[in-house]
């Protein structure tokens, strides 16, 4: 399933999306319990959707994260679709930013470390 496939009130989405930005963590209470929301922006190679990431999830996933969805629900909040795992969804992060950053970095030895009296700072 791609984003343009998506509409409001649609359930059941199974779906991989790229997170490109999560905004400010915002905190609520309901019915006596204290729960926290952020609404990231993903993409996929079809368009961008509001992506509502709640609690635990905020600190599981990264700007870059790509993410599997499955049984999320697609909801319309002033006029945008936004997507959410629910109550009854998940989260799953497929590929992750962090991991792959840490695999490209290569360690020069000191020794092997060509530097110019020029670049030294003083």
């Amino acid at each position: 399933m791609q984003i343009k496939d998506l509409e409001a009130r649609q359930g059941n989405v199974d779906i991989v999306v790229e997170v490109t930005d999560i905004g400010e963590v915002r905190e609520f209470s309901k019915f006596g319990r204290t729960s926290t929301v952020a609404t990231a922006k993903a993409k996929d190679e079809s368009g961008e959707i509001q992506l509502s990431l709640w609690n635990e999830q905020i600190d599981t996933v990264k700007v870059g994260d790509k993410v599997h969805l499955t049984n999320a629900y697609v909801s319309e909040f002033n006029g945008e679709l936004q997507l959410t795992t629910g109550k009854f969804g998940k989260l799953e992060v497929v590929s992750s930013v962090k991991t792959e950053t840490q695999e490209q970095i290569v360690e020069t030895p000191l020794e092997e470390a060509q530097v110019d009296k020029e670049d030294i700072v003083m």
